[in-house]
């Protein structure tokens, strides 16, 4: 295909024609509103991924139709780039000016001038893959796509009904296929038991675990949870719970990792499930964040939250590879957004740098950011405090484990740890499985129950709030979104409120997805936390002339 078929384009588009009203923005989880609305999205994202795959050679484009941890009425979809990591930030603008060609002569023009600017040789070929997870609206959306995909000549594979995490991980195996650094088998077969076997490796030896219940969110996690037991035999026994795809409206309904974390409680469905002492995770709607809790010797509840995951994990990494000779040779660095709670960042800079110097950085909220700062680093450890995290490995790490020799039998088992975490860990993207599976290699290796997990540090309470705006684009932040610009004499304000707050820190920063600013403030006691950040939600709706009427009664 040396040039644009017109005909079956225009044809094809007709098919799916832009809704008036509406304006739509590729953001950090790429599209996501409706899925009534979405069509024409779908049918554009099919063409602009065969685009990005003719202008990288034909490398293989991934594309995951899922609104993850939204509400089942929700859709969205996202291109994935040939390693198997988030769309280039420039390609971000293409999509969000491709979706908005207000007719298909526009949306045509559009098309032409983008291949004219970024110079691709259509004669390339075009290869996509692509999967949706169980939501009801997945399956015309795909199709939508297909026609998409259809127009632009591009060659599809449907991988079905799958995570996301396993379509970033086919993603980078298609395209490492016969390479050097070849990622592994390109099917759900490979993904399973690549993670199965590593994980068989790290637990051997050890005492057996006990049942790991998983709240599966109602979501295609129930599925893969399914799955991966089978693989994992009598190594760990998982018992999958909220495990129904097919009853409307229960996908992350009153279950899942976003209630979870944003409730702080238990799913109601797993009240007759937890014993006392017992320990549980949580997936989300498409399984790339996971959050634990546990219930204590009394059945109170406690969660285990991305940042508790962070320093479980980062800690084990950092004894590793003290123990395998290479602290000095490998430097192992962590990644968080403003929202990770201050009690893990003490812990993570004073804790650890004591022995260890491990630098903590902190950027903006969303995936691209942590996972771009985590490549910096020789072994980079990024968790949001929502459980979406990974630990990805540089290149000249991945060679030095493979070819350090050891001189002790220690040093040897160590480094024999950290070659088979390089398997375990899905370097691709967060993956909930995935991170399920190294959590619990850490308690297997520690002998942690959950509470002796909690007690690597106290979080300090913490109140998230929203507040609904008129328009969240006046709110413009620095610092890694901890600090206002925008509006002028906000965040003195905000400062003069924490001061008076013994560990008061609050911050404020608009939506990437919602017509609305979040609140998030911490203090040393539940009552300050939850009062400081109802005092600074007050004092933004206040300022930007919300309704005196409509105010939240909570908004102090």
């Amino acid at each position: 295909m040396s040039e644009l078929d017109i005909d079956l384009i225009r044809s094809l588009a007709d098919r799916h024609p832009k809704p008036d009203h509406l304006h739509f923005q590729y953001g950090t989880a790429g599209f996501r509103t409706l899925g009534s609305v979405l069509d024409s999205v779908m049918f554009r994202v099919g063409i602009l991924a065969g685009l990005r795959s003719k202008r990288l050679d034909g490398k293989t484009i991934g594309v995951m139709v899922t609104a993850s941890h939204n509400p089942e009425p929700d859709n969205g979809v996202k291109l994935v780039d040939p390693r198997g990591e988030m769309l280039e930030a420039a390609w971000e603008g293409h999509a969000t000016t491709l979706a908005n060609a207000a007719t298909t002569d526009e949306f045509i023009a559009i098309l032409n001038s983008l291949i004219k600017t970024l110079k691709i040789d259509l004669s390339k070929p075009a290869r996509i893959v692509y999967a949706r997870d169980t939501r009801p609206s997945g399956g015309a959306l795909v199709s939508s796509l297909e026609d998409g995909i259809k127009a632009i000549g591009a060659e599809g594979r449907n991988a079905g009904v799958t995570t996301t995490p396993i379509l970033h991980y086919l993603v980078r195996c298609i395209n490492t296929k016969g390479a050097k650094d070849e990622y592994g088998q390109d099917s759900e077969d490979g993904y399973y038991k690549k993670l199965s076997s590593a994980y068989k490796k790290l637990v051997a030896g050890k005492a057996a675990s006990p049942p790991l219940v998983v709240d599966c969110a109602n979501g295609v996690g129930a599925q893969a949870t399914a799955e991966l037991s089978k693989y994992l035999g009598d190594t760990l026994k998982l018992i999958p719970r909220n495990t129904d795809t097919t009853t409307p409206g229960a996908l992350n309904n009153s279950c899942g990792a976003d209630y979870v974390k944003t409730s702080q409680k238990l799913p109601p469905s797993l009240a007759s499930v937890l014993k006392p002492g017992q320990r549980a995770c949580s997936l989300d709607g498409d399984a790339d964040r996971l959050i634990y809790f546990y219930l204590d010797d009394r059945g109170v509840f406690h969660m285990l939250d991305g940042d508790k995951i962070a320093a479980l994990v980062a800690t084990f990494i950092v004894d590793l590879t003290k123990a395998a000779g290479l602290d000095h040779r490998i430097k192992v660095g962590i990644v968080q957004t403003a929202y990770a709670n201050g009690g893990s960042t003490k812990y993570l800079s004073a804790q650890l740098t004591c022995t260890q110097r491990l630098p903590v950085k902190c950027v903006p909220t969303g995936v691209k950011h942590l996972h771009h700062a985590a490549e910096h680093f020789d072994i980079g450890v990024y968790f949001e405090a929502n459980g979406h995290g990974t630990v990805l490995f540089s290149p000249e790490t991945l060679e030095t484990l493979k070819t350090y020799q050891p001189s002790t039998p220690a040093q040897s088992t160590a480094l024999t740890h950290l070659n088979n975490l390089t398997e375990l860990i899905n370097q691709t993207v967060g993956d909930a499985l995935s991170d399920m599976l190294f959590v619990e290699v850490v308690l297997a290796h520690k002998s942690y129950s959950g509470a002796e997990w909690d007690s690597l540090y106290v979080d300090l309470p913490n109140r998230l709030v929203k507040v609904v705006v008129a328009n969240r684009n006046v709110f413009k932040t620095e610092d890694a979104e901890r600090r206002l610009v925008s509006p002028p004499g906000l965040q003195a304000k905000i400062d003069e409120l924490v001061r008076k707050y013994e560990a008061g820190r609050a911050f404020v920063r608009p939506s990437g997805t919602e017509d609305v600013v979040r609140v998030y403030a911490e203090a040393m006691l539940r009552p300050q936390a939850d009062e400081l950040a109802y005092r600074v939600a007050g004092l933004v709706y206040d300022e930007v002339g919300g309704d005196p009427a409509k105010r939240p009664a909570e908004f102090l």
